[in-house]
């Protein structure tokens, strides 16, 4: 809504009475604020200020401004909070996590489609159709946009986190988070702006020039500075915390992954008379029991040898390719099954603890090891592929920092789209290793990669 600059109508400070009616608002509209709480957020005697403005595509929407930053916003009668109040009570609405990558496109006016969540160990948060909900990225509890749920939880997970997952209305950068005004210099350490900013450039965070004389301005800003990525709130109170139990706080557990198939077109009239069509899920032992039966129901178990089975004219097309419909008349039951599974297309379900199961198609990709040549020859271990096993690229980076006392990045994986990579300095393959398959217990078979570790009595 605020990707583009707006026309602002008017800006004027509050009555009274309208102070005391958006109080009463805030009340309604957040029930989990406590009296104090919106006292806080609506202050009783410091500035307030309305702000009538028209977004780029002509939605007339209601700003309020407190100490300069925008705090609430009213659209056709809806009060929503700014990522500035979000900040200071980041528990206030259901938060949905996604990637860092995915920011600058939300900046840019597009919605948070469903392939960009992340799925914590705890699971989504439970919310219907049209609830408004947060977004934060990985790594960072505060809040960075704002929107409206495109469909409930139970939606999203049975649509395989597909489509788009929410509309949204407001984010960390837009047009709106320049009204506001971030830091009060008098209250910090600086005292004085000229020191704070000396300080900023000193550090390579801002460029500064003068201008005009004796203004000095800031004519660059680099958001990808570790003080800047880094920054987190404070965390909640530990009455919150017990409240909002934070998908960080709990133990990873790996989820249950189950090889599926999926009925094609070329298949339907196989697998119509146990009433499943086009695009169905079956498990493996399904299909072998809606093979048997349509054998025996259809009397083409061979009489004179059980072991083979006659095939009509739907299993030709089914299974046999086309230099066999006149040659294959018969074949073994396992030759049989084997060859229905093959020509069925490969599925898998993905089920987190506590949540209900994910659906795709393909084959879900293992988590893929590698080494890399980097400068002066120098040896790096990548891991990708993190992602589709619930683990956050961003922890797995920190602990085996930790444990391989090495230097660790996350990157964009290249290829990929909104996938991350961990690069570790060195062969840490054997570390890797531990790491997901004793700590974090996933099956050897969903890994690949772990052949490169170093042999015993070799340089890393």
């Amino acid at each position: 809504m605020f990707a583009k600059a707006f026309r602002v109508k008017s800006n004027t400070a509050i009555k009274g009475s309208d102070r005391r009616k958006l109080r009463a608002d805030v009340t309604t509209a957040f029930p989990t604020l406590g009296t104090d709480q919106v006292s806080e957020l609506v202050p009783g005697k410091e500035e307030l200020n309305i702000v009538k403005l028209y977004a780029h595509k002509g939605d007339a929407v209601t700003v309020y401004v407190s100490g300069g930053n925008p705090i609430l916003f009213e659209l056709e009668k809806n009060l929503y909070p700014t990522v500035y109040t979000l900040w200071s009570y980041p528990d206030l609405l259901p938060t949905f996590t996604t990637w860092p990558l995915v920011l600058e496109k939300l900046v840019g006016g597009a919605d948070l489609m469903l392939p960009g969540l992340v799925m914590p160990p705890a699971g989504l948060p439970q919310v219907q159709k049209g609830d408004l909900c947060a977004i934060s990225l990985v790594g960072n509890r505060a809040p960075v946009a704002i929107g409206v749920a495109a469909m409930s939880t139970a939606e999203m997970l049975t649509s395989g986190l597909k489509g788009r997952g929410f509309s949204v209305l407001h984010t960390y950068q837009d047009h709106l988070c320049p009204e506001g005004r971030q830091l009060d210099i008098k209250k910090s350490s600086y005292k004085k702006l000229s020191k704070f900013l000396q300080q900023m450039q000193q550090e390579q965070i801002i460029q500064v020039k003068e201008l005009s004389k004796g203004v000095e301005s800031i004519v660059a800003v680099d958001w990808k500075h570790p003080r800047i990525t880094s920054f987190v709130i404070p965390e909640p109170s530990p009455t919150s915390q017990t409240i909002q139990e934070g998908s960080r706080e709990q133990p990873y557990h790996p989820p249950d992954i189950k090889p599926l198939y999926c009925v094609p077109a070329s298949m339907t009239l196989l697998f119509q008379e146990s009433g499943h069509k086009k695009g169905s899920f079956l498990e493996g032992n399904e299909v072998r029991t809606i093979v048997i039966n349509y054998a025996k129901k259809n009397d083409l178990v061979d009489a004179d040898n059980k072991n083979l089975v006659k095939l009509d004219p739907i299993l030709c097309d089914c299974i046999l390719e086309k230099n066999e419909q006149h040659t294959v008349m018969k074949l073994p039951w396992d030759s049989l099954l084997t060859r229905c599974l093959e020509k069925l297309q490969p599925a898998y379900q993905v089920t987190f603890p506590g949540q209900e199961p994910i659906v795709k198609k393909g084959r879900i990709c293992p988590i893929d090891i590698t080494l890399a040549q980097r400068a002066s020859n120098k040896k790096v271990t990548v891991v990708r592929n993190l992602e589709a096993y619930g683990l956050d690229p961003y922890s797995v980076a920190a602990i085996l920092q930790q444990r391989c006392q090495a230097s660790t990045t996350v990157t964009p994986a290249p290829g990929a789209k909104d996938s991350l990579q961990v690069q570790i300095q060195g062969n840490q393959v054997h570390h890797l290793g531990w790491l997901l398959l004793e700590d974090y217990q996933l099956p050897r078979k969903h890994i690949q990669g772990l052949e490169k570790a170093p042999k015993p009595g070799k340089k890393k």
